[in-house]
């Protein structure tokens, strides 16, 4: 597993006309992007950045070898990763764990009925979803379920046992709106 690669960020934009990029960190602290060595693109190469500071939603940042605005568009979209092994070891004792961890995990109802796979986990703002591929025999739904990543709707995570619980998101919601106030569950990013 120490040769996998996990996502830390993406350039979203070109910023100015000097080459400038606004970059969308998925780290804990958004500046700690450049903190575990080299960052490199789909294809493997280097992707050397230097921080220029915050914007809004994310950071800018300058590329090595880009100049200008063009360079900098031809680089939106790009998706910046490091090594799995670079990264610390989350504590076992508590309840953290990377996006790249749960990505995959089987995905079963608290009753223990299989009901399908993790494919994403989000943050679009109001908190972290996890993107959820329902198995056919779920009720023939092709399209995939966001489900807050929280106590009340995740109220376990095994990471060696490969899989996730879930509270039913067919079950409906209550009336009151209130979530039960148990709090999110942290992630590494």
């Amino acid at each position: 597993m120490s040769d996998e690669r996990l996502l830390l960020g993406e350039i979203v934009a070109a910023h100015g006309i000097k080459g400038l990029v606004k970059l969308r960190s998925f780290t804990e602290t958004p500046e700690d992007i450049l903190a575990y060595g080299a960052l490199r693109n789909d294809a493997g190469k280097i992707v050397e950045l230097t921080l220029r500071g915050p914007t809004k939603g994310g950071l800018l940042a300058a590329v090595k070898g880009i100049a200008d605005r063009d360079g900098a568009e031809a680089m939106k979209g790009t998706k910046l990763y490091v090594a799995r092994g670079v990264l610390p070891e989350l504590p076992a004792d508590e309840e953290e764990f990377y996006h790249a961890d749960l990505i995959g995990l089987a995905v079963e109802l608290t009753d223990g009925t299989a009901f399908g796979q993790v494919k994403a986990v989000h943050d679009f703002g109001a908190g972290d979803l996890l993107e959820i591929q329902p198995h056919s025999s779920t009720g023939g739904r092709s399209e995939t379920i966001m489900v807050p990543f929280s106590r009340d709707a995740v109220p376990r995570i095994d990471l060696a046992e490969g899989r996730v619980v879930i509270t039913d998101p067919m079950a409906g919601e209550d009336d009151d709106g209130d979530d039960g106030g148990n709090g999110d569950i942290g992630l590494g990013k």
